[in-house]
């Protein structure tokens, strides 16, 4: 039985992968506290949905970026012996809410049938059936950056957790945003602030007041970029993903890419890491990369060769990334076999490629890589 996630906090500090951190101790106590609530609320289920108490709020984690919020998450959600949970990035989890919807509007007759004992209210309306359907998959709902600026997400978040609350699920959420601060100055934002209330209702809502940015301090006082390739190159990329992870252990996870699935061999703490081929050599639109900088907020790219005129097209898709990591902010540490003004000299696009190499060398700076982690609009936008 896990004991939930003070004691593996607590190990790791031990361990020296994390320092202690006062404020980050304050956000476990409560994260602890929830566990236990969780965990008795779960044992108390009698029939389908009902319970014998009322479920415990949920807990509204945020604060500024590289506070250690995901890694809080991480130790809440992995250290949680709840098996009717789920941990998911909040951009991630709209889109499949939006797919649901999609799914049932045009779904059959007997299909809709099958959910008429929770639709009596407006069985057109797919609202109540995609939460009942999400409830049925997770009493748990653990979401990573938390953040609305899309008004189709902003519309039907008020009913959507409305059901979902009804139903009794908990919510934890992690935010570089106060819940008051959410889809500010959005399109017809006075039909999304009751959402904002529900969600201060249903969550106790706490600010993370660390000290430091720990994403930063993970990156800081070593290169970000070394060449040229080279066993000690190697070596240094895999001693700073490391230091991201801290003492997390690494997953192979998927993004749904309009419809298709994205495989990010490599993740952990917020951050990805990508061999060169894994997004240069594979057919990879602007699209894909602007999903990855949405989900992570530090990527990791290991051997960037340098590039000739039979490269043009790894030329391109390289141009794109690091257009969606520069104007993300997203932290980028990588390999590479030259300086960044000596990676694609000749062949199609060379003179394009110019602004990607002056955007390399900004990339390392101390003013970049203390930038807050921007979240992408042009997410839909074509390949």
């Amino acid at each position: 039985m896990m004991r939930g996630p003070k004691q593996r906090y607590e190990a790791l500090i031990r361990e020296g992968a994390l320092d202690a951190d006062p404020a980050q101790g304050q956000a476990i106590e409560r994260l602890q506290a929830l566990h236990d609530d969780v965990r008795a609320y779960c044992r108390s289920r009698r029939g389908w949905f009902g319970r014998a108490q009322p479920p415990p709020r949920g807990l509204y984690l945020w604060g500024g970026v590289g506070r250690g919020k995901t890694l809080l998450m991480d130790l809440f959600a992995n250290n949680t012996d709840i098996a009717a949970k789920r941990r998911v990035h909040f951009h991630e989890f709209m889109a499949d809410v939006h797919e649901r919807i999609g799914r049932w509007r045009t779904s059959d007759e007997n299909t809709k049938r099958r959910h008429k004992g929770v639709n009596r209210k407006a069985p057109d309306d797919p609202m109540a059936p995609v939460a009942y359907d999400l409830a049925s998959d997770a009493s748990l709902l653990c979401f990573d950056e938390f953040q609305v600026s899309d008004i189709a997400d902003a519309m039907i978040l008020g009913r959507l957790f409305e059901a979902l609350f009804d139903l009794g699920v908990v919510v934890v959420a992690t935010s570089n945003r106060a819940p008051d601060e959410l889809y500010k100055d959005g399109l017809n934002r006075q039909l999304f602030t009751p959402f904002i209330e529900l969600l201060k209702e249903k969550t106790e809502v706490f600010e993370l007041v660390a000290a430091r940015d720990y994403r930063l301090d993970k990156l800081s006082g070593a290169p970000v970029y070394y060449q040229p390739l080279s066993p000690a190159a190697d070596e240094a990329m895999n001693g700073a993903w490391a230091r991201m992870l801290s003492g997390a252990r690494e997953r192979r996870e998927q993004l749904t890419v309009k419809g298709r699935t994205l495989t990010i061999p490599r993740a952990g703490r917020g951050a990805a890491r990508f061999a060169f081929a894994d997004l240069m050599e594979q057919p990879l639109g602007a699209s894909d990369y602007i999903a990855i900088v949405n989900r992570y907020g530090a990527l990791f790219v290991d051997h960037i060769p340098v590039m000739g005129r039979e490269q043009r097209n790894e030329a391109r898709r390289f141009i794109n990334l690091i257009d969606a990591i520069y104007d993300t902010r997203t932290k980028f540490v990588c390999s590479a076999d030259g300086p960044p003004e000596a990676l694609y000299k000749t062949g199609d696009g060379a003179f394009e490629f110019e602004r990607t190499a002056s955007r390399l060398i900004e990339m390392q700076s101390d003013d970049y890589l203390a930038a807050e982690h921007q979240w992408s609009h042009d997410a839909d936008k074509g390949d």
